[in-house]
């Protein structure tokens, strides 16, 4: 009924259908990819207008106003509606330092200048005070502007809700 020569053939048709699927995906992969470890360009580039998204961006960067006329017009209790996004880490009393430093006179204040907090030094690369210009940026886009510092944050993308947060900030120091 099950001799070995039924075993015997059962076993190779298995190893006979794994031979073929493995031949089947090594002629796949020999189809699909050109140069196998990234070494060589695609066999088909599909143009997804990333470098206009990129020149789109410049330009839009160059069409921003620049930060002092911002925060000519700057909105104090606007800023204090977005700086609700901040409170989760950084806290305005002087001395209160919550997961971030506290902000408490940051303007014109050296920057990584918080005794006690423990900074990445990312900051320092960048600029030594907290201008209104290196807020503003920072505030843009914090992985961004100084790579390697600790802020998760994603930042805020239009210019006035960074004027309006900078100019509340200031406002809540004196």
């Amino acid at each position: 009924m099950f001799d070995t020569m039924t075993l015997t053939k059962a076993v190779g048709a298995l190893c006979g259908m794994f031979l073929i699927f493995l031949l089947g995906g090594w002629v796949a992969e020999s189809l699909y990819h050109v140069g196998g470890h990234g070494d060589e360009n695609q066999a088909y580039v599909i143009d997804t207008g990333e470098d206009e998204g990129a020149d789109e961006a410049e330009a839009e960067a160059a069409d921003e106003p620049p930060v002092e006329e911002l925060l000519a017009s700057a909105d104090i209790g606007s800023g204090e509606r977005t700086f609700n996004k901040c409170k989760a880490c950084h806290k305005l009393g002087a001395g209160e330092n919550g997961t971030g430093p506290t902000l408490h006179n940051i303007i014109d204040r050296p920057v990584d200048s918080i005794e006690g907090f423990n900074y990445s030094g990312a900051l320092e690369q960048v600029a030594d005070v907290w201008s209104y210009e290196n807020l503003y940026h920072f505030l843009e886009d914090p992985k961004g502007w100084a790579p390697g510092t600790k802020m998760s944050f994603a930042g805020l993308p239009k210019p006035q809700d960074r004027a309006n947060v900078i100019a509340y900030l200031e406002s809540a120091a004196n």
